[in-house]
């Protein structure tokens, strides 16, 4: 799986600015910090959408950053693009792999977390998660809400981004639901200053970020404690108060692995999620359950 190390992402929207070209506001987002560009025009004719593609290719290599192209490998492969956007509705996830190869990058539009893990597993390297807000670039979606972005803040594992109504306006509330990575496009396209509008955002990205990293430090504090206070198996646990999928559970497992023996799910499919931060099932025997702890334990069944 290739490394995409990005946090803002800008899809075009040529109906948000009348008056301006394709050309000079997307080379104010890039000059703003935009660190993809796909190119979404659902309505123009093929030569029309290639000529605007190799223009984005041009761009975007001026700048150093992926290009992707809405719902077409067709056209990403004739314009050299570096990967395609494929919705739920497109499919053909892995006949786009084996058309662009190994080295395209191949993202999903996702509406939910089993969506979502589905991506994951037919080799996504990235996904969208939204619409978190009504928007006008999917008129008649419903929006997913702040409550899927905190689902795959805790579940999902390949990276992801918020979409979905969001700007300056509001993107602290999807930061603060777990996200690390945004995408807009009339908060940006349609701004006065598209540049402007990407450095508030990014600066916002990289609070939240940094506010992220700090706790992720103490939390691995933590488990290093539990690791070294469960480096003996064969301790006898006093039964404690945990948070267990929402609700209170008491249990003398005294490990996450014997907890998930306790409900019946060895050997299935399970994420685990100790206060917040997903736990590696091999590190299960080591995280030690103690008092007030919140655990969450999803089992998904299908997928791929």
């Amino acid at each position: 799986m290739k490394k995409l190390d990005f946090g803002l992402y800008v899809i075009t929207g040529e109906n948000y600015h009348p008056g301006r070209t394709l050309e000079e506001v997307m080379r104010e987002a890039l000059h703003g910090g935009a660190d993809i560009v796909q190119l979404r025009h659902k309505t123009a004719k093929k030569d029309e959408l290639l000529e605007k593609a190799r223009l984005l290719r041009r761009l975007t290599r001026e700048y150093g950053v992926p290009f992707i192209v809405n719902d077409d490998p067709e056209l990403a492969l004739e314009a050299e693009a570096d990967g395609v956007h494929l919705g739920q509705e497109d499919g053909g996830w892995r006949e786009a792999r084996e058309r662009l190869g190994p080295d395209a990058i191949i993202g999903i539009s996702t509406h939910s977390l089993e969506q979502a893990l589905a991506a994951e597993d037919a080799g996504a390297d990235y996904i969208g998660v939204g619409p978190v807000f009504p928007t006008e670039t999917k008129p008649g979606r419903p929006a997913v809400t702040l409550e899927y972005v905190r689902q795959a803040s805790r579940h999902v594992r390949i990276p992801w981004v918020a979409i979905g109504g969001i700007g300056p306006h509001n993107a602290q509330q999807v930061l603060g639901a777990g996200a690390t990575r945004l995408c807009a496009v009339s908060a940006i396209v349609g701004s006065a200053s598209p540049a402007q509008a990407c450095r508030e955002l990014k600066a916002m990205i990289a609070a939240a970020r940094g506010r992220r990293n700090g706790q992720a430090y103490e939390a691995g504090r933590e488990l290093a404690a539990a690791r070294a206070a469960g480096e003996t198996n064969g301790w006898a646990a006093a039964a404690v108060d945990i948070v267990l999928n929402g609700g209170p559970h008491r249990t003398a497992a005294g490990t996450l692995e014997r907890l998930v023996e306790e409900r019946g799910l060895s050997g299935r499919r399970i994420v685990a999620e100790a206060d917040g931060q997903i736990v590696p099932r091999e590190e299960w025997s080591r995280c030690r359950l103690r008092r007030g702890m919140a655990v969450e334990l999803v089992h998904f069944v299908g997928g791929g």
